[in-house]
């Protein structure tokens, strides 16, 4: 047995006993140290974001931790390894089992504890900016919440890949810390943000990364550039809207669907190789940081929550797991 996140009836969190997971012969088992909170932890919680088939039905799409076992086929992973990995589901719990490909040493210079606020933000950001949206030195590229765990990391990523981020925000800090970390400029999304974002870019965004969706949709493909890429990452805004498809077409713009929880192992497993061989070294001379709001421990998940749905946090929210 172990002690696991469990969701109750009326939507709050436990940490209580829960079976063990077992692993297959090219997974690893983690026991755990720390997992990150995530947007889609919250929805999950809901009801409203069910994991992949096969996958654990506990939160968490991250963790860091010490591999305690391996699979018989497992080559690149060994028992007493300290790792952190992307998950299908599984992170609030004391132990997991994950793909070995999905688990890659932490960064150097980079703690356990901060080291699982990194593997699902930087994933998605490297899918969605590189592999999907073609990310190229001087491209200028739109963050929506931008001081959002995946808003803080496109930032980094962005500059350390020398190209230029701009972004939208709920706050006047948070539009701050996002310049500070790297963003040429922000805009309050209380104050008509797509004004100031066409004064900034008046030919476009070559990329725009969102995961507000619906009520943005419009306002997105009027801020994009001939042949400009909107990838729409999540549905906060709602899931509908209407569509100029003349923009679309005179401009040739791309529009991409996408989420990485669904992917299959030898994508996740190319992408968690791409981190650790071409961003990884970033953390070692301090050219990227990990963002972290807070640290908390997992019998505060409902806190954790809480946070999130609010809005209060600028980053990530780690929890750890004693």
């Amino acid at each position: 047995m172990m002690k696991a996140i469990n969701i109750l009836e009326n939507k709050e969190l436990e940490w209580s006993e829960t079976d063990l997971p077992s692993i297959s012969d090219n997974d690893v088992l983690i026991k755990i140290c720390a997992t990150s909170v995530n947007r889609a932890d919250v929805v999950q919680k809901n009801g409203l974001y069910p994991p992949p088939p096969g996958a654990s039905n506990i939160l968490g799409l991250e963790c860091s931790g010490i591999i305690e076992k391996i699979g018989k086929n497992v080559k690149n992973r060994k028992v007493g390894e300290k790792v952190c990995a992307l998950l299908a589901g599984g992170g609030y719990a004391e132990y997991v089992s994950c793909p070995e490909v999905q688990a890659i040493p932490i960064p150097e210079e980079i703690n356990l504890i901060e080291a699982s606020s990194l593997p699902e933000v930087y994933a998605t950001c490297w899918l969605n900016l590189f592999l999907e949206a073609n990310l190229t030195k001087g491209d200028k590229v739109l963050l929506h919440a931008g001081a959002s765990g995946i808003g803080t990391a496109a930032i980094q990523l962005c500059k350390a890949f020398e190209c230029e981020s701009f972004v939208t925000a709920g706050t006047q800090e948070k539009i701050n810390y996002c310049i500070k970390l790297g963003a040429t400029n922000g805009a309050l999304r209380t104050e008509k943000p797509f004004k100031k974002i066409k004064e900034w870019l008046p030919e476009g965004a070559n990329i725009i990364l969102d995961p507000v969706g619906g009520n943005y949709f419009e306002n997105n493909i009027n801020a994009l550039s001939i042949e400009g890429r909107l990838i729409i990452i999540g549905l906060m805004g709602g899931v509908k809207s209407s569509i100029n498809l003349g923009s679309v077409l005179m401009k040739r713009q791309k529009i991409i669907g996408s989420t990485i929880r669904a992917r299959s192992i030898s994508t996740k497993g190319k992408i968690m190789s791409d981190l650790y061989q071409y961003v990884w070294p970033f953390f070692k001379t301090k050219k990227i940081i990990p963002c972290v709001h807070s640290i908390l421990d997992i019998n505060d998940a409902n806190k954790a929550h809480k946070i999130m749905e609010e809005d209060k946090n600028i980053g990530k929210i780690i929890l750890e797991i004693n």
